[in-house]
């Protein structure tokens, strides 16, 4: 089944994320131990701007694929039924990541993940960042879910 209605206090409830780390807006489709299209909206104002790069501004490549780790996160909390658990998913690998476009304020950044293999504690992904038809950035990764202490 694909859920449309995801926003941010849904996307909070299920990331232990908070500003200026959470990267994940809202979402615009979930389905539940599939895929998950979210949304990054990004602004001039974020911090990272200021020093990346002065007089080219460009979200830099490793915050991408963190969006994407974020995106995945959410997927895995919803599909294993996890949301307040105080569970978390943490990041274990990245592999073949590969950037195209360089991302700047004012774009909105489509972050398209998909489970590759499901296990009880630990999950493959696939995961592309769009801008529009071209793509920024894709990468697939590997997380574990487990306790947050």
């Amino acid at each position: 089944m694909v859920n449309t209605d995801y926003d941010i206090r849904k996307v909070l409830a299920a990331l232990p994320h908070r500003y200026p780390m959470l990267l994940v807006d809202r979402v615009e489709s979930i389905t539940l131990g599939e895929s998950i299209h979210a949304v990054k909206a990004v602004s001039f104002n974020e911090s990272f701007f200021q020093g990346h790069f002065p007089g080219r501004p460009i979200m830099p490549g490793v915050l991408i694929v963190e969006a994407l780790a974020q995106a995945a996160g959410l997927l895995a909390m919803e599909s294993f039924g996890l949301t307040g658990t105080g569970r978390l998913v943490y990041f274990m690998a990245i592999e073949e990541a590969k950037f195209r476009t360089p991302v700047e304020p004012g774009c909105l950044l489509d972050l398209h993940v998909s489970f590759v293999q499901k296990r009880a504690r630990v999950c493959k992904f696939a995961g592309r960042a769009m801008l529009g038809d071209k793509l920024a950035c894709e990468a697939n990764f590997t997380a574990m879910i487990g306790d947050a202490v």
